[in-house]
């Protein structure tokens, strides 16, 4: 008797494992390196989905070493791996194009979107002081671009774009001394791409008068990015809307991913993203509108969602 009340016992416990095991949907979410905002925006997306799934879905944050890896990773990855990148790389990866020439794969074309999070959005903060209000008025201003960033990367491009290549002075230091070379008088602006609000703009308006540069609409169109409008008094001091550029990011997986999983996740974080919001207004940004800037299909699972929730979706998303 005791050890048919312990075979049973056994049994039962083996069961049970298997069925927390199938219940338990794990996902890993790659998107940027460590103490960036973009992995603790994955932190957060990780936080939110556990909760708003009551524990079914478990979501690991994975390190990474930028947008190009993470695509990349898409051929040999399975259906648990949801990655962050900007929607250009995704079609230059399908098209095996640029940095993707001579690594093109068949796989590139099962990568699907989910959900839009926060743009890499571009930041020109110059100082009252500097007396600059538009970009023609950076001409003999010192200027921090910072190094190896997308921010640096576009605020130089930027500059050659609208006739100041040569005409600034620019600044050999990291970003991270942006503020406080600011508050100093050492630069008159520093330039910076991020989601909005951006840390170290909230930080150097809260501490320095300064200026948030708005493009024209003019200029926008010369850059080939997409347009945002930062509202008005999401820094201190900032009396109008902000218009600058912006790249978008979206929340991708691959067809592999089957449908339930996707449409979980994704009506999951729309759930729970006014909830983030309260905690990091980035989340904030991330509205219905930001569904135009996915350029290519939108999974399966993830597309019932948004014909649930009323969000129409073009031709080329479905």
């Amino acid at each position: 008797m005791t050890y048919r009340l312990l075979k049973l016992a056994f049994g039962l416990t083996l069961a049970f494992g298997s069925f927390q095991a199938h219940a338990e949907t794990r996902i890993t979410y790659k998107s940027a390196k460590t103490g960036s905002s973009y992995y603790q925006m994955g932190v957060q997306i990780a936080e939110a989905i556990k909760a708003g799934s009551n524990g079914d879905m478990i979501v690991t944050v994975e390190e990474s070493q930028g947008s190009v890896q993470n695509v990349m990773e898409a051929k040999a990855r399975g259906g648990d791996y949801v990655f962050t990148t900007p929607p250009a790389l995704v079609s230059l990866a399908q098209g095996g194009k640029a940095m993707f020439e001579g690594k093109g794969d068949p796989k590139f074309d099962e990568i699907r979107a989910l959900f839009p999070i926060p743009s890499l959005t571009m930041h020109f903060v110059m100082s009252a002081d500097s007396g600059v209000s538009d970009f023609a008025g950076m001409e003999g201003k010192t200027i921090l671009l910072g190094k190896g960033s997308f921010g640096a990367t576009e605020g130089e491009k930027y500059l050659k774009m609208f006739g100041l290549e040569g005409k600034v002075n620019i600044a050999d230091a990291e970003l991270s001394n942006a503020v406080a070379a600011l508050k100093n008088g050492q630069i008159d602006g520093f330039v910076t791409a991020g989601s909005w609000p951006a840390p170290n703009v909230i930080e150097a308006a809260a501490s320095a008068d300064v200026t948030v540069l708005s493009l024209s609409d003019d200029q926008i169109a010369e850059t080939k990015r997409s347009k945002l409008v930062i509202p008005a008094g999401t820094y201190a001091g900032q009396a109008e809307d902000i218009v600058t550029t912006s790249l978008p990011v979206v929340a991708y997986t691959t067809s592999a991913m089957d449908d339930d999983t996707a449409y979980a996740l994704t009506k999951t974080f729309w759930d729970e993203k006014a909830k983030m919001g309260e905690e990091a207004p980035w989340w904030n940004g991330v509205d219905q509108a930001l569904m135009a800037n996915i350029t290519g299909k939108i999974h399966p699972g993830a597309a019932r969602y948004y014909q649930e929730a009323g969000i129409e979706l073009t031709d080329a998303q479905k």
